[in-house]
């Protein structure tokens, strides 16, 4: 994990650990690099890089802090104002930006934010311009066969300008448009867009595929965001749809880059499920490309043992989506994602993308002509305990032999019917105050059990 960016960005609580001089100072790092990488490379024209945020207060200081570095360094800012996190990757690949920045701190309360930095390809930032940007933020930056106490400004002609860009928005909206197969029609849709930013996109997509389409959480005002709403708490959504009679529920996250789902019974359906059932679908149409699923080590036991039973293999990769895109880059591999609701589908896209995932369950259900529930009948979950333990140093904790051996004895009792996992967390180490901090590391202990759970 890096001096400031984790897996998932630069997070931290709004002007404590993460503030707008430090998003200033992003943006004039990444508007001088790109535009010095075209310049070296006989282009002379500015660097273009797209902006996005999600509906926190603070996500609008660090929009305009942002802007700010970029136009000051001589790059040009393109804002799609509030949007999803996957619809920046999308118009950054298919736009031919430099690079995208999207705001947001994703499932964590308002008070938080983040900046995730997504390459021209629509990808997550690789890790060498990350770490040229933290050296920057440290005073240290050494690039270019050179050491920059400071990044020159642009003058003149050469400073930047902003250009509003919710065009790009909306073409996203059609690129998802364009995906649905099947007419939605007649069929009753809950949506939970947390009061994040789906909130304006998701039923625009669902109405135009003809659904009726019940939304819930999607009045946002800056401090609601997934505030007892979405994917962290789905027995909201659950609860509606029993009540409302509606045939499936999907509910995303403030950036709208994982989505999990209710069936018509009002069941849970997480990212293991969503991997069983598009998994099933691909490999039924001859189209899952290795016979794999790309799952993380954190998926349930239980959705292993329903790929045995399907003959459909798997990779287990570290926690973070960024892991199952690398992998599935590497091998070709169509269906990947986590517990969580994180999937990705690299068909179609280069990142966990929520609302894209609605549509491809809305696509199984259809061609089969069966309900969520039917569709998820073959995968028993097995129960599982997660315990986080603070540790004062995570490399003496995970090679103490008094725990090597309590893991070895549990290891042995399991056998082959369940698993005990015993690893580092990164976003348990974020979440105690982030990535300067040396006390109280967590460890995170995930026992799986033998036995599935009822029905």
């Amino acid at each position: 994990m890096g001096r400031y960016f984790g897996t998932d960005g630069f997070r931290g609580e709004a002007n404590m650990n993460l503030t707008a001089d430090h998003a200033y100072r992003i943006g004039r790092f990444l508007g001088w690099y790109y535009n010095e990488l075209k310049s070296r490379g006989g282009d002379g024209t500015p660097a273009r890089i797209v902006i996005g945020k999600d509906t926190r207060r603070s996500s609008y200081m660090f929009e305009y802090a942002l802007v700010a570095g970029l136009v000051a360094s001589g790059a040009d800012a393109y804002l799609m104002h509030v949007t999803t996190t996957p619809s920046v990757a999308y118009i950054a690949s298919t736009d031919r930006f430099d690079c995208g920045i999207m705001i947001s701190a994703s499932h964590n309360p308002y008070y938080d934010n983040g900046i995730k930095l997504i390459n021209g390809h629509g990808e997550k930032m690789d890790e060498e311009t990350i770490g040229l940007i933290e050296d920057y933020l440290d005073g240290k930056l050494f690039v270019f066969d050179k050491k920059w106490d400071e990044v020159p400004f642009a003058h003149k002609e050469k400073i930047g300008c902003t250009v509003d860009y919710v065009s790009g928005r909306n073409r996203y909206m059609g690129y998802l448009i364009s995906l649905g197969l099947y007419s939605f029609k007649g069929i009753k849709v809950a949506l939970d867009c947390a009061n994040g930013a789906s909130w304006n996109i998701a039923k625009s997509v669902f109405d135009a595929l003809g659904a009726e389409t019940h939304v819930i959480n999607a009045e946002p005002n800056g401090i609601n965001i997934n505030n007892n709403a979405g994917s962290t708490h789905i027995e909201v959504l659950a609860d509606y749809v029993v009540k409302t009679g509606c045939d499936i529920g999907f509910a995303y996250d403030g950036d709208a880059d994982r989505c999990l789902c209710v069936d018509e019974k009002g069941n849970i359906v997480t990212g293991d499920h969503i991997l069983y059932v598009y998994g099933k679908y691909l490999k039924d149409k001859g189209e899952l490309v290795n016979n794999t699923v790309v799952t993380t080590v954190m998926s349930n036991f239980g959705l292993y043992k329903a790929f045995d039973e399907c003959n459909i293999g798997y990779a287990k990769t570290a926690v973070g989506d960024k892991y199952v895109y690398e992998y599935m880059q590497n091998t070709g591999c169509r269906i990947g994602g986590e517990q969580s609701g994180h999937i990705i589908f690299s068909k179609y896209a280069s990142t966990g993308d929520g609302i894209l995932t609605s549509l491809k369950i809305m696509e199984v259900c259809l061609s089969y002509g069966k309900k969520l529930s039917e569709l998820c009948s073959g995968f028993k979950v097995f129960p599982q305990v997660l315990i986080n333990v603070k540790v004062t140093d995570k490399t003496v904790a995970m090679n103490d032999k008094d725990v090597l051996a309590a893991v070895s004895e549990v290891e042995k009792e399991l056998g082959s019917d369940g698993r005990i996992l015993v690893r580092e967390s990164q976003r348990a180490l974020q979440q105690s105050g982030g990535c300067h901090q040396k006390e109280g590391i967590c460890c995170l202990i995930y026992l799986i059990y033998q036995t599935p759970i009822a029905g």
